[in-house]
This record gives structure tokens, C-alpha cells and sequence, in this order.
């Protein structure tokens, strides 16, 4: 089958530039859909000329790098003018191959879905579309400073709502906005959640982690992970953690604020913006930006940090809570989007309303002073997280394509 990520490989190190959860969705899958026996090719566009045209992330999943447009970081506004010369670099290695070498494409994103839609229609097969983010949905909770949505995006969406032949859905709030927000046809959407790699994120020594990340082990860490741009909302955690202190300044020699990302698309000057705020705000004594880590590494932090909190104004899922979850650590969370499918709220952790630091700020004091509910939210998140392993991905989405390939409907329970 022919996956398509036309605006970020998922060779790149997710928490930068465009990389994040939906390059880990693209590789996850993949992987797991290869030790099945299904031959994946993921088409790319090629951003560097060293790049080679091809490259084996595992047996059974191919990377192409595709030329489309100058070599180097392009803003995905911009993207949309090289979709041409992609689409023709996909369909040539496609004329490379057999006849029929490709049964399904399967398109992450607006961009690849519009690149995918094409070749699905040149080969005649059919077409499965994941939007991961949907434009009005993004346009309704823009940050302060945000831009909106092109109007070209909505169009695309629009298009490919109605011409995909089935689409996927990371939550049932990302179903319900595809058919309230673009009409879709709710007998062509399956809601299937990502998962998490319960082998790599796993419970473990929270006073041990802490010492993996050189800290002391009283030491109370908040955590943010993700790409650094007004949409995730890092700043919402610096503002709470400058509360917290003004709450309880006896804080102030145990909090670390730890900032994990690197800058994204055109916030080229975040992670600055993020400094100079922490120094307005005070608090430049406990806070860390830090640039993105591994799988690994993230692990680490996770299990050390006493939350980890995701402000963001919009999130299709939220992959992150549940990494932080699996490690055994509460999340604190806005509530929008994926967001309540990630996190149970209460039990593994706690959604907060709006984006006003000052309510972070009592359910940060709340975690940070009683550790015993601490404690019961972390043991609460590792059970929760279970529920969501990349095996169970996969097994929905293989009945989405063994549905699409034969033109039947799927049984209610992929809807669920």
C-alpha cells in the first residue's frame, strides 16, 4: 500500500519543524502493518538533496523521498503550489513497478490527502484520508496572535471529505466535527484512536528518573513536550508556574519548569519569545527550554516530571498525554479536541476549561502538595494508557482497508 506525508518525513525527529504525534502515527502503523504482511511505501516530500530516493525504515516499509519544490524547510502554506511535481514523482514510481503494485493509499494530512486522491483515482484504487487537524476546527480556537487558516485548506478539506473513500478519525469528537463542520457522510468515517509504544513507555522510579535527568530528587517538575508554536500553548504553563509560585513561593528552590520542543513552522522566534516571557514573568530561575529528545529520552522525563501539561488551544489527539500517561504520569490537560479521549479526567489526570494560567495553577498546587492523589492519578494513567497500544490501531485500520478494497460496509463496531 502507498502511504502518503507529503509535508513531513518520518525520518524526522518529532517535536520540530512539522514533525510531531502524526510522524510517529506514520511510523507506528507502518511498522506494525509490515510485521503483518502488508508492504508499505511512504512517499515524502524530499527536503534535502542528500536525501536518497529511497530508504528502508524496516523490512517491509520503504521511504521515498520525492522532489517537489526548492530543497529545505518550506512553510506548509507554500506547500500546496509544489503538489504537481509530487504527484508526478509518486506516480512514476508507481510506472516503475508491476501493474497494480499499489491496492490502497492512505493519506495523513490535507496536503498528502490531495496528492493521495489524485494517484488513487490514476491507479483505481480506493482512498482511506486521516486529517490529523481540520482547518475550521483550527480556526475556531486560534491562539492569540494565530493566523487562520487559508481558505484554500478549507476547500481541500471540503474536496476531500467528499471524494475519499472512507476517513478515519482519531476521536469521536474528530468524527463528530468532520460531519458537523464538512457534511461528511458518517457511514464513510471510522473513529480509530492512535496508541502508544507500551514497550518504550513504561512506569518506573520517579526519584530514579529524576536522578537520569540530573535533578534533586524533591525536585517538582512541570512538564511540556511537543512543537513550539501559540497552538500548544507553552506559554499557558509558564504563566500557571509564575501563579504557582506566587501561591507557594516556598516552591521555588524545588520547581523546575522543563520545556522540551523545537520551533515549528513560522514561530522561528518561540523559543526566545519563551525566554524573554519566563524572564518577564521571574520565574528564569526555574525554567528550561530544551531542545527535542528520543523516545528514550522522553521516557525519562516523563517518569520524573510530577505532570505533564498540554495547554493547547487544539489538539486532534494529544499523543503525548498518552505517552506521559503510559510512564505513569498525570497530564494536565485543556479540554478540547482529543484531548478527553487521551485523557480521562479525574482518574488519569485533569482537563481543565479554558486556558487561563491561574486555573493550571490550582491543579498544579493541588498535584504538587497532596503527592498521594499524585500518585493515584499516575497509577490510574499507566491502566488508562493500556487501552491504547498501536496493535489495536492497526486492527482497526486493517478493517478499514480490507472494507475498502471490497467495497462492503464496515461492521458498527469500527464506528465506535
Amino acid at each position: 500500500m502507498a502511504t502518503v506525508s507529503l509535508h513531513t518525513s518520518p525520518l524526522e525527529q518529532p517535536g520540530t519543524g512539522d514533525a510531531g504525534g502524526m510522524n510517529v502515527y506514520v511510523v507506528e502503523v507502518a511498522k506494525r502493518l509490515a510485521e503483518r504482511g502488508v508492504s508499505v511505501d511512504v512517499f515524502t516530500r524530499a527536503s534535502h538533496p542528500d536525501q536518497p530516493p529511497v530508504v528502508e525504515l524496516v523490512p517491509g516499509v520503504n521511504v521515498r523521498h520525492i522532489p517537489a519544490g526548492p530543497f529545505g524547510e518550506l512553510d506548509k502554506r507554500t506547500l500546496a503550489h509544489h503538489l504537481c511535481p509530487f504527484i508526478f514523482g509518486v506516480l512514476r514510481t508507481e510506472a516503475s513497478n508491476p501493474r497494480g503494485h499499489y491496492d490502497l493509499v492512505h493519506g495523513h494530512y490535507w496536503l498528502s490527502g490531495r496528492a493521495g486522491l489524485a494517484a488513487a483515482h490514476r491507479w483505481g484504487v480506493p482512498m482511506v484520508q486521516s486529517m490529523h487537524t481540520l482547518a475550521k476546527v483550527k480556526n475556531s480556537h486560534l491562539a492569540s496572535g494565530d493566523s487562520p487558516e487559508p481558505e484554500l485548506r478549507v476547500r481541500g478539506e471540503d474536496h476531500l471529505v467528499r471524494s475519499a473513500d472512507h476517513l478515519v478519525a482519531n476521536t469521536t469528537d474528530e468524527a463528530r466535527q468532520l460531519i458537523s463542520h464538512y457534511g461528511a457522510d458518517p457511514a464513510r468515517i471510522s473513529t480509530i484512536p492512535p496508541g502508544v509504544d507500551l514497550d518504550v513507555f513504561t512506569p518506573g522510579s520517579r526519584r530514579e528518573a529524576l536522578r537520569h535527568v540530573g535533578l534533586p530528587p524533591d525536585s517538582e517538575m512541570l512538564l511540556f513536550v511537543g512543537r513550539l508554536q501559540r497552538l500548544k500553548a507553552p506559554d499557558v504553563l509558564l504563566r500557571a508556574a509564575a501563579s504557582l509560585l506566587e501561591r507557594d513561593p516556598r516552591l521555588r528552590d524545588r520547581l523546575v519548569v522543563a520545556v522540551v520542543g523545537g520551533m515549528s513552522g513560522s514561530a522561528g522566534t518561540e523559543p526566545d519569545h519563551l525566554t524573554e516571557l519566563a524572564r518577564s514573568l521571574g520565574i528564569s530561575d526555574v525554567v528550561r527550554v530544551e531542545p527535542p529528545r528520543t523516545r528514550a529520552e522522553l521516557a525519562h522525563l516523563y517518569r520524573a516530571a510530577t505532570a505533564t501539561v498540554v495547554p493547547s488551544y487544539s489538539e486532534s489527539f494529544g499523543l503525548v498525554a498518552v505517552e506521559s500517561q503510559a510512564c505513569g504520569t498525570p497530564v494536565l490537560a485543556s479540554r478540547v479536541g482529543g484531548l478527553p479521549t487521551a485523557v480521562h479526567d479525574g482518574v488519569s489526570g485533569v482537563l481543565v476549561d479554558g486556558h487561563a494560567p491561574e486555573d493550571y495553577a490550582r491543579e498544579l498546587h493541588r498535584l504538587v502538595s497532596e503527592p498521594g492523589w499524585r500518585d493515584t492519578l499516575g497509577n490510574a494513567a499507566v491502566t488508562h494508557a493500556a487501552k491504547l497500544s498501536w496493535g489495536a490501531t492497526v486492527d482497526g485500520l486493517l478493517n478499514v482497508y480490507r472494507g475498502a478494497l471490497t467495497r462492503e460496509p464496515l461492521p458498527v463496531a469500527a464506528n465506535q
